[in-house]
């Protein structure tokens, strides 16, 4: 939240949100829903200005200061913090990661936990792999929110050594033992798990234990990819100096990932929040050559343990108290760091400058411009703007302005042409590069042509001559792997500086035959290949929405992968059929269906029932949230969409990058296209009918 200027700051996580981990046993027990536990690091990274890279780091190379990652090339790095936890899993044991869970990562295991809630087991089974205190927390918990469901469980617990709860003061101890008591849990010492299957847990002394749940939360284990990072290490965690330094001056470490060698202690939550403010200093001052602070953790501290319903034993000092006002307390501390993650500053306004003339405030908008397709002139001035444009002279050029590409003769068949930018909605290039390029290839797909080749033009922001270096590298990258997956080559193309981020290509195809808007009949069938909402959602995401129920990062990252999906496939399927066929993008399924209609002179029946939405889409427009070009698409429409309004409706108009095929086919042939596109993993869907004119939309 305090940027630092001349810095990019760059947020690598597997998942687009992190849970809070002293809410879990909460969260498990039923007290906190999963939103309430989760910090949106989408709209964290939206705050602080941050590229947000959703994946999973898996080596350093510290002589190029590249971060090695699961599903993209190297990030380059110049200076680096760990803070990547641990993991409770249990690799070499047989069966545990078929038929088990661990507590970290959390998320999986929160996910997990709620759908092993949605089994129908009058009675389940658990078994607990650590009765440390995390292991007792979660059995405790694990064991009231079944009861509250109406369940009668029996869960057991193994611990390893010959005592349970080895790090806590004798008080607390037997509070929480007297705990698991009560609740009938049992609690196995010297036991040790030697194979998993999905309904058992078997011992190494032979012993058998059933098993509908098994979870693991039985100590702290290094990454792996630590090991190899050239690093000093402590029993494989990375071991730091008092300024939270590594044994690389330009490598950070905070949290259970790192081991304090100068005061040795415990893995704890604690440790990592009381570190943030020494690590946002030393941060900043290893950027601007400023004094680094020396953290100094605590000797002890105090453990709100919950146990289950709504009371808590504390430990510190050894010493023993087991209340409900414990579990009041913990929770007013836990809500407060939350409320930290709730509703952020509104983007500010630009101030008008002064003097200005009238009607300088309604030109400019009541909210800011969408990236991507939200960015495009509406359908009506463009089409005003394109109207003296005369009809194509040479006999070479096939079609003219309306269609998806331009249309030129090519031997026995076509060639087609198109071009596409976009102005960028996130601040990780590649990302956009890929989207991009999809984006671009829509037209070509859309009208059944082959990808051939490609030309870019990129406008990068200002930056230092090596970071536009690797900007545009890892740009192109990205593009280059779209546009050979499709077929096509990347053969040059235009840079420029510029004051944002914006990626576009020029992109041509060839076809035996072009496949067109005109062509529908009554008695055809409507296919839409993608789910609608990816202008919502963005914009959302650019307004930092939050909405209780619903975590906004989740959305934006089925957004993100619904637009990094390349339509070749479906195209490939329904290019030979289709009597029509476009690409729905910044006009709306509305638009681009009204297209197709005029062309056709139809008219389309749609079951807005039937219509995908993306998650997160539909609550998000009844909260109000829209794209900046959504009025005009839907004043492009106005009276010419008939039929019973739904809130589905308002997302007729929403622009979408990278959208889905819009394809009219025969009835006959709509059953067998359907199955194909659902083998290749498309999630195709029939929403209507083509009738007869005067075109227009009748929603049934």
């Amino acid at each position: 939240m305090k940027q630092l200027a001349g810095v990019r700051l760059t947020i690598i996580n597997p998942g687009p949100a992190a849970p809070y981990t002293g809410m879990l046993p909460g969260h498990i027990a039923g007290h906190y829903t999963r939103d309430a536990i989760m910090i949106d690091l989408v709209r964290l990274a939206r705050l602080a200005g941050a590229r947000l890279v959703l994946d999973r780091a898996t080596g350093l190379d510290r002589a190029a200061r590249r971060i090695h990652l699961a599903g993209r090339p190297p990030l380059a790095y110049d200076l680096l913090s760990l803070d990547i936890g641990i993991g409770s899993d249990l690799p070499q044991l047989p069966g545990f990661a078929e038929h088990a869970v661990a507590a970290k990562p959390l998320g999986a295991y929160a996910a997990r936990w709620e759908a092993f809630l949605g089994r129908s087991l009058p009675a389940p089974h658990l078994v607990v792999i650590g009765a440390g205190v995390g292991g007792v927390e979660l059995a405790l918990a694990s064991h009231h929110r079944l009861q509250q469901v109406g369940r009668t469980p029996k869960i057991t617990l193994l611990e390893q050594a010959a005592s349970p709860l080895a790090n806590i003061g004798a008080g607390a101890r037997r509070a929480l033992l007297a705990h698991l008591n009560r609740a009938g849990i049992g609690l196995l010492t010297n036991a040790s798990p030697a194979h998993i299957t999905a309904t058992t847990v078997e011992l190494g002394d032979g012993r058998i234990l059933r098993s509908d749940f098994t979870l693991a939360v039985a100590g702290a284990r290094p990454h792996g990819w630590l090991a190899d990072s050239g690093l000093t290490l402590n029993e494989g965690f990375v071991t730091i100096s008092p300024t939270l330094q590594s044994s690389d001056p330009l490598i950070f470490a905070a949290g259970d990932c790192a081991h304090m060698a100068f005061a040795p202690r415990p893995k704890a939550g604690v440790f990592a929040v009381r570190q943030a403010p020494i690590l946002l200093n030393n941060l900043t001052a290893a950027l601007t050559g400023g004094i680094l602070r020396q953290f100094r953790p605590q000797n002890d501290y105090l453990k709100l343990i919950s146990t289950g319903g709504k009371r808590a034993v504390a430990d510190k000092f050894g010493l023993r108290l087991d209340a409900g006002w414990l579990w009041r307390w913990k929770d007013r501390i836990d809500q407060r760091f939350m409320d930290k993650f709730g509703d952020y500053p509104a983007m500010p306004e630009a101030a008008l400058p002064t003097p200005a003339i009238v009607g300088l405030a309604e030109a400019l908008g009541a909210k800011p411009l969408c990236g991507g397709c939200g960015a495009k002139l509406g359908a009506a001035d463009l089409s005003a703007a394109l109207a003296m444009l005369p009809q194509p002279s040479r006999r070479d050029v096939l079609s003219g302005p309306g269609d998806d590409a331009a249309v030129l003769t090519n031997g026995a068949g076509v060639q087609v042409i198109t071009t596409d930018h976009l102005r960028t909605f996130t601040s990780d290039a590649r990302l956009m590069a890929r989207i991009t390029a999809i984006h671009a290839l829509g037209d070509v797909w859309a009208m059944g042509a082959s990808p051939q080749a490609a030309l870019a033009q990129i406008t990068l922001p200002a930056l230092s001559p090596a970071k536009a270096r690797d900007m545009l590298a890892e740009i192109m990258r990205a593009a280059h792997e779209v546009f050979s997956a499709a077929g096509a080559d990347v053969v040059g193309g235009h840079s420029s500086i510029g004051a944002e981020l914006t990626i576009g290509f020029t992109v041509t195809g060839l076809a035996s035959r072009a496949v067109t808007k005109a062509g529908a009949k009554p008695g055809d069938l409507v296919i839409l290949t993608k789910p609608l909402g990816t202008g919502v959602i963005m914009a959302a995401e650019m307004a930092m929405t939050r909405l209780p129920g619903m975590i906004l990062g989740e959305a934006v990252e089925a957004a993100l992968a619904s637009m990094s999906r390349p339509l070749g496939p479906a195209s490939a399927e329904l290019a030979p059929h289709a009597h029509a066929m476009t690409d729905v993008t910044g006009f709306g399924l509305s638009g681009h269906l009204l297209e197709i209609l005029d062309a056709s002179r139809c008219g389309a029946r749609l079951n807005a029932d039937a219509i995908p939405i993306l998650p997160g889409a539909m609550a998000l427009s009844l909260a109000g949230q829209a794209s900046s070009l959504a009025p005009a698409n839907r004043q492009a429409t106005s009276g010419r969409i008939k039929g019973l309004m739904s809130p589905v409706t308002d997302l007729m108009f929403d622009p979408q990058t990278a959208g889905g095929l819009l394809a009219v086919v025969a009835p006959e042939s709509a059953a067998a296209l359907l199955c194909a596109l659902h083998a290749k993993g498309e999630t195709a869907t029939v929403i209507g009918e083509i009738i007869p004119g005067p075109p227009r939309i009748v929603l049934a």
